[in-house]
């Protein structure tokens, strides 16, 4: 962290985690290719349910936000016992997020889809399913969590990347048999993709548990362990508005699904099949996101400007060079993309089009992630929360509406004309915090 220059040390940092966050991407698309070929419901009845794992996703990566800046500042500082401290209090944290999720998934997962899916009772009933199993059995995924950022805060490049893997694969594997019933394993449809999701969090839980006990950086002990109110008050500082930052996800998610069936019938089917591709593109600049944070992290507290600013510039260039790859792709190829998902007629005549508008919005995006996390990692979150309520909620859902009010087509164009002025304002607000906060450290 404080001598290996600072390219290679974020690609050494980010590579294991973009290569897991590819490898978790691609099953959750496997997971949706499977589900469409039992029907277009339970493909909706995902598409309805993915907000609400990118909430729990939200809390989970902002938690860590706050936790692995907290841990790679101690580090940084020589603060060993500070440092294990965090550690056991970060895993309380997610132990407390585990039943949070448990109480409102499964008692709130009616509700939530007769809200959505009116009318529609195969819908209900598949998005209960799955809901009530993500929910009430994410306990791997928070613990999960808490092992990878751990590790990360570390410099542990290949930790992340076997715990995020092991359960990736676990999960590709079961998918089929438990959807579909394959040789001894019962046919149980939507639930199976939910149960085979749940069981390799599980697994990577395990392993990431596993990891951190035999870490020589830091001691997880729960021995007389008490909750440290400082340590978490803390933690949430940054915590909460990157939690809030992530939840943005879940916020535009659910308007635009209330916002596109006002204009269009296959809005929905459209934007979930988004999604679903989209991270392909998103989790390896998420990659570098999680990589880039606890090494700015590590060196505003060791007063090291130049490779902090090293650093952001180095992963700016390469999150821009990602998303312009994937801009070129979704102009070229939209339909076979959304043929992955059976699409129809209907859905390929107008997500063609959809498809290739969003597109356009995809170098801004990245930039605006990557400043993101530069404004978390140097105390900046809110900052950071303004970049992502202007991508997300303040612009985008005005200018759809206004947009397929003029025309249903020009819905779609509200994402570039949103992310264009984030991107914009991002810059700017990173050049102030950079100049406020890097004044008088070594160059």
């Amino acid at each position: 962290m404080a001598v290996i220059p600072v390219r290679r040390l974020l690609l050494n940092m980010a590579w294991p985690m973009m290569l897991s966050m590819l490898i978790q991407a691609l099953y959750n698309l496997v997971d949706s290719m499977f589900v469409a070929q039992l029907s277009s419901d339970g493909f909706v009845a995902l598409a309805l349910v993915y907000p609400i794992q990118t909430l729990m996703i939200a809390v989970c990566v902002g938690t860590g936000v706050g936790f692995n800046a907290l841990l790679a500042r101690r580090l940084g500082e020589d603060r060993p016992d500070e440092a294990n401290r965090v550690v056991a209090n970060g895993y309380f944290v997610y132990l407390v997020c585990w039943v949070v999720f448990l109480v409102l998934g499964v008692g709130l997962a009616p509700v939530f889809m007769e809200l959505f899916a009116p009318g529609q009772p195969q819908v209900i009933d598949y998005g209960i399913q799955y809901l009530s199993i993500v929910t009430g059995a994410s306990v791997g995924i928070c613990m999960q969590f808490a092992g990878e950022r751990t590790l990360q805060a570390t410099g542990n490049t290949v930790g992340p990347m076997v715990i995020q893997g092991i359960g990736a694969v676990i999960n590709l594997i079961l998918d089929p048999l438990l959807i579909f019933g394959i040789g001894p394993f019962p046919r149980m449809e939507v639930a199976g993709a939910a149960l085979a999701t749940v069981l390799g969090q599980v697994v990577g839980m395990v392993v990431g548990l596993c990891m951190v006990r035999r870490s020589s950086i830091v001691r997880l002990s729960f021995r007389g362990f008490r909750p440290d109110s400082a340590i978490i008050r803390t933690m949430f500082r940054v915590g909460v508005p990157a939690i809030l930052v992530q939840a943005l996800a879940t916020v535009m998610n659910l308007g635009m699904n209330l916002i596109l069936p006002l204009f269009t019938a296959s809005g929905v089917f459209i934007l979930g099949a988004y999604f679903k591709l989209q991270s392909f593109l998103f989790m390896p600049v998420n990659g570098l996101n999680n990589a880039l944070i606890p090494i700015v992290s590590f060196n505003y507290g060791a007063r090291q400007r130049s490779r902090i600013t090293g650093v952001i510039h180095f992963a700016l260039v390469l999150s821009a060079a990602i998303m312009a790859v994937g801009t070129v792709v979704f102009l070229a190829i939209p339909g076979p993309l959304l043929r992955l998902f059976d699409a129809d007629a209907a859905v390929l005549a107008e997500g063609i089009s959809a498809l290739r508008l969003i597109a356009l919005s995809f170098v801004c995006a990245g930039v605006s992630v990557i400043l993101c996390a530069a404004l978390q990692a140097l105390g900046a979150a809110n900052s950071s929360l303004v970049v992502s309520l202007l991508r997300q909620l303040v612009l985008l859902f005005p200018l759809a509406l206004l947009l397929g009010a003029l025309r249903p087509s020009l819905v779609w164009l509200a994402f570039l004309l949103s992310e264009g002025a984030a991107c914009f304002t991002a810059l700017l607000l990173y050049r102030r915090t950079a100049r406020g906060r890097l004044a008088g450290m070594e160059e």
